[in-house]
């Protein structure tokens, strides 16, 4: 070999030994790969400094790291609850423990049981009709006591816990008696008038109609045309949520099959580079004649300044890639000068003429 060639590779690789940071230069590429082919260990690439942004040693191409893409904004808790409803007569629900419901499923109730029942629901009607709702209330209880069984007794005494402002209470007694008998009117309606009291809007409504269904009543009709709109406003507004709901999960995805795609194609790129940068030169091992294990004087070579802008040239680097598939492919290039000076200069630094 030319001992002056062998001079210019020994001292590119001295400069390796002081200035690692070279080797992982992107023109590069195809030297890492080839020494790990060899069995060589390169020394890790060092840490980027927060200082650069690339194109040196201490960090990558601008190019090679994109800036990351910002977060879908999140949607606030308001924009999600900014629903404005009129709340006027909604009370605080009442926290009473549970009122007695009678034996329902453990009693037989008999004749005298059954008279005595009707008894003191005409006196709890009659003591209604006089305002005293304490005293209706107590009175209904003990005829429920005596004949858990009727339905209408306990829609009568929510009546008396709607007037009472307790729709807790209401509904269970109304709850009671929709089991009892679903086709009765009373229990829906006196249940409405319950969720309507809560502010459950949507429960009022269905209750109401429910109500004038089964059997229409003029009161009744007459709170679910104020209840309607506003349960119709709910309704609305939740599915507008549950649309934009959607189309936030739809883009998410979308976001998320995006960024896995560009991963993918990401990876590829990288284990294609990684096939094809094992010998961009012809002959054995990537190079003219072979390498001699450890490159005696790589240094040199890859010190050499015409070598180094060569391999920044496109045009040099495809014919590379294109021999490095297929060394026989170097005829293509005979009548390129640009590559085939080069060639001749490696070859010439390696002791061995092109291959045509």
């Amino acid at each position: 070999m030319d001992a002056r060639k062998v001079s210019e590779l020994k001292g590119f690789v001295q400069m390796c030994g002081t200035n690692p940071e070279v080797l992982h230069l992107p023109e590069m590429g195809f030297l890492r790969t080839w020494m790990e082919s060899m069995g060589a260990t390169i020394p890790p690439p060092p840490k980027t400094r927060d200082r650069c942004q690339g194109g040196c040693p201490c960090g990558p191409p601008p190019t090679s790291a994109a800036e990351p893409e910002p977060e879908p904004p999140l949607r606030s808790e308001s924009e999600e609850s900014d629903l404005e409803i009129d709340q006027e007569g909604v009370i605080e629900p009442d926290t009473d423990e549970p009122q007695e419901m009678g034996e329902f499923d453990n009693i037989e109730v008999t004749e005298e049981m059954m008279d005595q029942a009707n008894e003191k629901k005409i006196a709890a009607i009659d003591a209604l009709g006089e305002g005293d709702l304490q005293k209706a209330l107590d009175l209904f209880t003990e005829a429920i006591k005596l004949n858990p069984c009727v339905a209408i007794m306990y829609a009568k005494r929510a009546s008396v816990f709607i007037q009472m402002k307790k729709p807790n209470a209401a509904i269970r007694d109304c709850d009671r008696a929709i089991s009892i008998n679903p086709d009765s009117a009373q229990p829906y309606k006196w249940r409405g008038k319950a969720h309507r009291l809560l502010g459950h809007w949507e429960d009022a409504a269905k209750d109401l109609a429910t109500a004038c269904k089964l059997d229409y009543d003029e009161d009744a009709s007459a709170m679910l045309k104020e209840v309607q709109p506003k349960a119709n406003k709910i309704m609305e507004h939740r599915r507008k949520y549950e649309r934009k709901k959607e189309e936030k999960d739809i883009q998410e995805r979308q976001e998320r099959v995006k960024k896995a795609r560009e991963e993918h194609a990401r990876v590829q790129r990288e284990e294609e580079a990684r096939q094809s940068g094992g010998g961009f030169f012809p002959g054995p091992a990537g190079f003219p004649g072979g390498a001699p294990p450890g490159m005696p004087g790589l240094g040199d070579l890859l010190k050499d300044p015409e070598l180094l802008n060569a391999m920044k040239d496109p045009e040099v680097m495809t014919a590379f890639q294109d021999v490095a598939q297929n060394p026989a492919n170097i005829s293509k290039y005979q009548n390129n000068p640009k590559i085939m000076a080069l060639v001749t200069k490696l070859s010439s630094k390696f002791g061995a003429p092109p291959q045509p």
